[in-house]
């Protein structure tokens, strides 16, 4: 399997770099497109679609095939993958809820191949990443191989939208379905966050919304821990933005914690709106902001994945959160590039609303964790023809 990235900022330069990237006879079959919610996605999906190329497709908060971070642009990976080893798979939530549209996913998948793998990214259902897990795993009757990421809108948080050639959706899902037994797929959920402070205990809450920790105002919390002003912005709304900076970390029993992003808080009931769903009496910390320390514990947990796994890649794709990109700033470009030196093969990604991936084992080494959806997260995934 051969693949090729191509990055433009207009539907033109996108034409041209196709042309030119099939001039020496490569014939691709797949398209993985991140692009801008400002970009003409039906041109270039039309563009693909005439070439004979199926595509995987999903709107971003910054997208990129190197170090080079682009924001508003385009960014492709092609490749000439057996057309009998995938299956594009594309729903609309519609009337169902989103556990039902997975689950068809996974019934699908099971139907397709007899050892399958999905690649997803959902539209505006962020908080709904878990359900989206649980579908999958219950359509297929068993655990399955799940990574991608929650499509962005270049963090208006208003439309981010999911597409294939004719098919788009801000609340449904698309899917590439990968052949196991052509294909090795292999990835992880990494972040690199350290917790502060003591555990704590969510009081009270409901799906995403955390009302109280340790029986006091959540919101009062996050002011008291980490320092913020928010009570003396100037603002007329109730709702004001954390930025994304101040991760929770949920600690599970025999399991490594997964990250939820408090990433607003409402003024009027002191709550907090996290990226993902907090269950009530869930064990919690703060972490601190990031540094360096983070990317190379990412680094380090992609070299080990590359040395127990796949040693050599025909390509790397990477979810990383967008709250990633924008506490750690300029240190994100080192952190994708040492990513991408790791296999040196062809690599593409984009910033995300909220990961799935498998997270690492923190109870045998060597083995790791179950498919699960995470915030603040890098989730690497990386294919190999067999």
């Amino acid at each position: 399997m051969q693949a090729k990235t191509i990055k433009a900022k207009s539907t033109g330069e996108i034409q041209s770099a196709l042309q030119q990237s099939m001039i020496d006879g490569f014939k691709p079959t797949l398209a993985i497109l991140f692009l801008s919610i400002k970009q003409d996605r039906e041109a270039i999906c039309n563009l693909l679609h005439n070439e004979g190329i199926q595509i995987f497709g999903a709107t971003t908060s910054g997208e990129f095939i190197s170090s080079e971070i682009s924001e508003g642009g385009i960014a492709i990976m092609l490749l000439d993958i057996n057309s009998a080893y995938f299956k594009i798979a594309f729903q609309e939530t519609g009337n169902s809820t989103v556990f039902e549209t997975a689950k068809q996913f996974g019934a699908d998948g099971k139907k397709t191949f007899a050892n399958p793998a999905f690649i997803i990214a959902s539209g505006w259902l962020h908080t709904d990443g878990e359900e989206i897990i649980k579908g999958i795993e219950d359509g297929f009757a068993g655990e399955v191989p799940i990574f991608g990421g929650m499509a962005g809108d270049d963090l208006a948080l208003r439309e981010p939208i999911v597409f294939t050639h004719g098919k788009s959706s801000t609340t449904g899902l698309v899917a590439i379905i990968i052949d196991q037994d052509k294909i090795d797929i292999t990835g992880i959920a990494t972040c690199g966050w350290k917790p502060i402070g003591i555990t704590k205990t969510v009081t009270r809450s409901t799906g995403n919304i955390v009302y109280t920790i340790d029986d006091q105002p959540a919101l009062d919390l996050v002011i008291k821990y980490l320092g913020l002003n928010i009570d003396n912005e100037a603002s007329e709304s109730m709702v004001v933005n954390l930025g994304a900076y101040y991760p929770l970390q949920l600690e599970r029993e025999n399991a490594p914690p997964v990250m939820r992003t408090a990433m607003l808080g409402n003024k009027d009931d002191r709550s907090l709106i996290c990226a993902g769903n907090v269950p009530q009496g869930a064990k919690v910390r703060f972490s601190l902001p990031p540094d360096f320390d983070a990317i190379d514990t990412v680094v380090n947990e992609c070299a080990d994945l590359k040395n127990e796994n796949i040693p050599d890649a025909d390509a790397v794709i990477m979810f990383s959160c967008i709250s990633r990109y924008l506490s750690f700033g300029i240190m994100t470009s080192e952190e994708i590039e040492r990513v991408k030196n790791i296999w040196n093969a062809p690599f593409i990604g984009f910033f995300s609303y909220g990961e799935f991936g498998k997270s690492p084992s923190a109870v045998q080494a060597g083995k790791r964790g179950k498919h699960e959806f995470h915030n603040n997260t890098c989730c690497v995934v990386v294919l190999k023809e067999k």
